[in-house]
């Protein structure tokens, strides 16, 4: 059992203070606490049901939904990569813009997900998607980054430095592979057409989004 876990940037560190990836990471925790309180009712509530939302109701979901997650690990494994990858997209975008993006990715994630099985009952959550599309534009835009990762290999733990594009990379080839056998099997379980459709959105609408970049601190 193992896995690599992203850290942060250990090419550069952003001018400005991350302040729009940390509130986003601020309503996630808070969300999903309220979840947690007030149990299944709130949860299908607020998720986006894709039968539902494609026979016209509780469209509002596609946006609540991408703030809700279904267990601690979900949300500390998203907020992780969040952090990661988040500080230097909000950087290079300026923070509306940066927040437009995010939601944005994280709603044309959702209808990818909606549109690939829009007759499951199945609640659909999870601010992957809108991950993503940050993920996306990384790769984008700084593929040559260092990204300081934990490789973790059932005990063994080590920290070392991935090319972005390499890591990023990867990932999103997983997540194509992932999609295609969910697809085959039509059964649920994690949303890969979600992560896909986000990251193919973060990876084209970057440079729209980017306004001039700022000369960011290297790493020391």
């Amino acid at each position: 059992m193992g896995g690599l876990i992203p850290l942060r940037d250990a090419t550069r560190r952003p001018v400005r203070t991350p302040v729009y990836t940390a509130l986003i990471i601020i309503v996630n925790v808070i969300v999903f606490l309220l979840e947690l309180s007030r149990g299944d009712a709130f949860v299908t509530q607020w998720s986006a049901i894709p039968a539902q939302i494609m026979s016209g109701h509780h469209w509002i979901t596609i946006l609540t939904a991408m703030f809700m997650h279904g267990s601690w690990s979900h949300i500390i494994g998203n907020m992780v990569f969040l952090w990661a990858f988040g500080p230097e997209i909000e950087d290079a975008m300026g923070r509306g813009r940066y927040l437009a993006f995010y939601l944005l990715g994280g709603l044309v994630a959702m209808l990818a997900q909606v549109a690939a099985d829009p007759h499951s009952t199945v609640p659909n959550l999870g601010a992957s998607g809108a991950i993503a599309a940050v993920m996306g534009a990384f790769i984008v835009t700084y593929p040559r980054d260092r990204i300081k990762s934990l490789l973790i290999i059932f005990i063994f733990v080590k920290v070392t430095f991935i090319p972005a594009a390499l890591l990023i990379g990867f990932w999103f080839l997983t997540q194509l592979v992932h999609a295609g056998a969910v697809a085959k099997v039509q059964t649920g379980g994690v949303a890969y057409l979600a992560h896909v459709g986000g990251f193919i959105f973060g990876a084209v609408t970057a440079r729209w989004f980017e306004q001039s970049r700022p000369a960011l601190q290297e790493a020391e």
